[in-house]
């Protein structure tokens, strides 16, 4: 549940996000709500001057009045739209970076939906806070301001008005509270359908082959009831304070009327005075704006609760170390991974892999082997344990010096860039470079010499063995993403790509699952020939694969059953059950295990 002291505090700071056009808009909403206020006196006046009691320039002071209510009002409407563009950019801008500096766990906990509602909807209505609360304050002036001006002509219709004002107050302060919680209910079940869809979206494919669209359909729109609800709650709630609002008002400019015709009657006041006395009761009791404002502001509120809601997650924090001379020794020490109901994922691990080997990682489903690559290049951290690099804790290290130490090799990669080359750089940058056929290149591969990208992403193309479908791509590397339809396999490839930029330790997480067998063979040997020997840990169901590693590591229910040479395993009944049948070519049912292997 959003903490409501962190939405307020979170709304004080968004007033200021504005900056010099929330100034301009309190300057102008004031302005303007000065001009209305001395409207009415001005209009009295010109009534007493067209009956010979007053100025006859005081209409003329009037038209003026109105003038600077229009200029006002304009004003305020491109202050009022600037400022919210900017304060609404400066949110998510500020929200955005906290969601991408969030433990993955962490993040994980909210649907993928429910953070974009809170990223695209919920900070543009907290990004109004400084407009919605320059002029609800503005929104009151009028009828602070009929209460003195109703002072001015005369104490009974200040005492008569400011009866009406309190009880209208009582009914506004119910209609914040009614409308806030059913706000706030609103927006939360939004983000739970939000959630729903994002998540059918992702697997549409999987539910189209299964024939469960109607099901999904049903699931995605099961919190529409409560949706209605709170919905009807809100307006219900919106109308009920209105129409209290409109029974009330007529009521009170009826009393000032008689009140003041009285007063009239009796010579306290003048006619034109008079006619100011009514107006001023219409602009007091005329609480419309300000009940429009109190059902913005409840929206902005609740809007910037949710947001700091997301912003209270704790990130990920790094320390300021750097890498000794290496290349990649990785240890770790007791490592343990808890899932959120407390139950062990990995279970006092202690692992040594020395540096520039490979080790292919094996176990059943659900032994923990995406947990224990997750923790070896720092995706999470340990519950308990520590994970060093070439001798240095990996929470020590820099986002910078962790970040081009690790790269990750997944199963479905996310690709994130406009045009190939970036997916592959992913922020990395590096000076464009014409690259000609490189002579350590194999002969058969060539590179069209007007290219013009960073040597790097063509070696680490070719490396993945994505780089023939690159250049046949219109644009080869500049080619944009949309623009590039791709399998499964070839997706697995520029996200292997992307991840060989790694300089001590590379992770591979079921990265080639998707490739041929002979596509496979050319990305193992490329990696396993690469000039640094860097560290390479391997998440595979692959017998082929834990068969050329230097090590396999064998969890079995989140701990390590095993670790040695994939021949010497091998001879464990328990270790080649791993495997299923079907995933072990060139192994013979019967005879010798170990020369089958070879």
């Amino acid at each position: 549940m959003p903490v409501p002291a962190d939405g307020d505090r979170l709304l004080r700071q968004a007033i200021t996000y504005g900056g010099g056009w929330t100034i301009v808009l309190g300057a102008a909403a004031l302005l303007g709500a000065v001009a209305e206020l001395l409207l009415p006196a001005a209009l009295g006046l010109s009534v007493d001057a067209a009956l010979g009691g007053a100025d006859p320039w005081w209409p003329v002071a009037a038209c003026g009045l109105v003038v600077v209510i229009v200029a006002t009002d304009t004003l305020a409407t491109l202050a009022s739209g600037t400022g919210t563009a900017r304060t609404t950019a400066r949110l998510r801008h500020q929200l955005l970076r906290h969601l991408l500096a969030l433990d993955p766990r962490h993040a994980a906990r909210r649907p993928v939906g429910d953070l974009i509602g809170r990223l695209v909807g919920q900070a543009a209505d907290a990004g109004q806070a400084g407009a919605t609360v320059v002029l609800g304050l503005t929104a009151v002036l009028p009828s602070v301001g009929s209460v003195l001006a109703l002072l001015l002509l005369d104490w009974r219709l200040a005492v008569t008005f400011g009866v009406g004002l309190l009880l209208l107050a009582v009914l506004m302060r119910a209609f914040v509270t009614d409308a806030s919680a059913a706000a706030s209910d609103y927006l939360g079940v939004q983000g739970r359908i939000a959630g729903r869809l994002a998540e059918a979206l992702h697997g549409a494919r999987t539910i189209a082959a299964a024939g469960t669209v109607a099901a999904e359909i049903g699931r995605i729109l099961a919190p529409l009831p409560q949706l209605r609800t709170h919905g009807t709650r809100t307006w219900t709630t919106l109308a009920r304070a209105s129409a209290r609002t409109a029974a009330v008002a007529p009521m009170l400019q009826l009393t000032i009327v008689a009140v003041g015709g009285w007063s009239v009657t009796e010579g306290r006041l003048t006619p034109g005075q008079l006619f100011a006395a009514v107006q001023y009761a219409a602009l007091g009791a005329g609480l419309g704006a300000v009940l429009a404002t109190l059902n913005r502001l409840v929206r902005t509120r609740a809007g910037a609760q949710r947001v700091a809601a997301a912003l209270a997650e704790p990130v990920r924090t790094y320390g300021g170390a750097t890498l000794p001379p290496g290349t990649g020794r990785l240890v770790l020490c007791g490592v343990t991974v808890r899932a959120d109901d407390g139950r062990p994922v990995l279970d006092g691990v202690d692992l040594r892999v020395p540096a520039g080997a490979t080790i292919a990682v094996v176990g059943p489903s659900g032994s923990g082997k995406s947990s224990l690559a997750a923790v070896a290049g720092r995706l999470r951290d340990p519950d308990a344990g520590e994970v060093l690099l070439d001798g240095v804790p990996l929470r020590r290290l820099s986002r910078t010096a962790l970040r081009n130490a690790v790269g990750y090799g997944f199963e479905r990669p996310i690709l994130i860039g406009d045009t190939i080359a970036e997916v592959i750089a992913l922020g990395r940058s590096a000076e464009p470079v014409a690259v000609p056929p490189d002579v350590a290149d194999p002969p058969d591969v060539a590179v069209p010499p007007d290219v013009a990208v960073p040597r790097e992403l063509v070696t680490a193309a070719r490396a993945a063995a994505i780089d023939e479908f690159v250049e046949r791509l219109p644009d080869g590397y500049r080619t944009r993403l949309d623009a590039a339809p791709m399998s499964g396999g070839e997706t697995q490839r520029l996200g292997l790509a992307r991840a060989l930029h790694a300089g001590r330790l590379l992770i591979l997480d079921d990265a080639t699952s998707s490739v041929d067998t002979a596509t496979e063979h050319r990305i193992a040997g490329a990696i396993a020939a690469h000039a640094d020997r860097r560290t390479r840990m391997i998440v595979t169901h692959r017998v082929a694969t834990a068969a050329d590693a230097d090590l396999v590591a064998w969890l079995d229910g989140g701990r390590l059953r095993g670790v040695g040479r994939h021949r010497d395993l091998w001879r464990d009944p328990d270790y080649r059950a791993v495997f299923q049948p079907s995933a072990v070519p060139g192994y013979a049912p019967a005879g010798d295990p170990v020369e089958a292997v070879r």
